[in-house]
């Protein structure tokens, strides 16, 4: 049970996060702020709701209700999962490096690391490798934890799986991957049936997350294909997505790409997804042609990164349930 759903509906309407969390609210904004003005990196502002949204089958957009009124043309629109496409148009348009804080919206993700309405700052710097982007990431959070002793570890996703679990997740069967789930101890394992994606999902949650970052910050990357997302894919045995995840105290705090530039391999992994969504029964989204024009007029070579900052901020004051650190959460909005 969330503490949003403990107490009396006479009480419902007070905030759960208390006025010191507030304060650490704000000082967090007020310290990315000052980060990246001292980087002279552009806050931008996109739009929250579009016309469009990602097609990957794992995110839920909510679907908004356009009367048409004013200069509207009508028909649905999408409250935004993340800022990244709409960001990826100012960097095609010259915007140079940029960072945003804004408000985001996932669908079906309720639980204690998870509200359907969350806090994003999203950044992209055109030129850098996403090694340095890790750099760049670890740095911001020392200077807002106010703790320059922090170290960061970086393990590939193979060096990962392989010194954990003992299996090459790049080479490994659905069912050498279910027999380790089960040697592992998860439950309900035997009954299940998962692509390697899967497996390699639930085995990372069940098995490996929990240990990643403790007592300082943990860089996971170049992950499989598969898992590519928005990421570009280097060629070698095994290709990998250039892809990184950051992990402090057992919680995912960040996902960053290497990004993909290739208007042609963008259209063909969101058909892909298109695809996907079809065959598990999900709808269809449309295809997000301005952004495809935005690559194909040449985006430049950048790394991005996604940080959720009500996650940093649970990390960073200790607290177990993501709506200690929320006003007013799912069950008060």
């Amino acid at each position: 049970m969330s503490p949003a759903s403990r107490t009396s509906d006479s009480e419902d309407w007070r905030p759960l996060a208390g006025r010191e969390q507030l304060l650490r609210r704000a000082q967090l904004l007020q310290g990315v702020r000052g980060f990246f003005l001292a980087h002279s990196v552009l806050e931008v502002e996109t739009p929250l709701l579009g016309r469009h949204t990602n097609p990957d089958p794992a995110l839920e957009s909510w679907s908004v209700c356009d009367p048409g009124h004013g200069q509207g043309k009508g028909g649905a629109q999408f409250l935004q999962t993340s800022p990244e496409f709409a960001m990826k148009r100012l960097l095609a348009a010259g915007s140079g490096p940029i960072f945003q804080i804004c408000k985001a919206f996932r669908g079906g993700e309720r639980g204690r690391r998870h509200n359907p309405e969350f806090t994003l700052l999203e950044w992209y710097r055109p030129g850098y490798s996403y090694h340095r982007l890790m750099d760049e990431v670890a740095a911001l959070i020392r200077i807002l934890q106010a703790d320059s002793s922090l170290v960061d570890e970086r393990l590939s996703y193979a060096e990962l799986f392989g010194g954990r679990l003992g299996v090459d997740p790049h080479r490994a069967e659905p069912g050498e991957l279910q027999r380790m789930a089960l040697a592992q101890g998860v439950a309900g394992a035997e009954d299940l049936e998962l692509s390697r994606d899967g497996w390699l999902d639930l085995l990372m949650s069940h098995c490996l997350e929990a240990q990643l970052g403790r007592g300082r910050l943990c860089f996971v990357y170049d992950y499989p294909p598969s898992q590519a997302a928005l990421a570009r894919v280097r060629d070698g045995t095994p290709a990998v997505a250039e892809r990184f995840e950051l992990y402090w105290e057992g919680m995912e705090l960040a996902n960053g790409f290497q990004e993909l530039t290739d208007a042609t391999e963008q259209r063909r992994r969101f058909l892909n997804d298109q695809q996907r969504r079809a065959s598990a029964g999900q709808a269809p989204h449309p295809i997000d042609e301005r952004f495809l024009r935005a690559l194909e007029s040449g985006m430049p070579e950048c790394a991005g990164v996604a940080l959720g900052l009500d996650r940093l901020l649970m990390v960073m004051s200790g607290t177990a349930h993501l709506d200690e650190v929320l006003a007013f959460p799912w069950e008060r909005a």
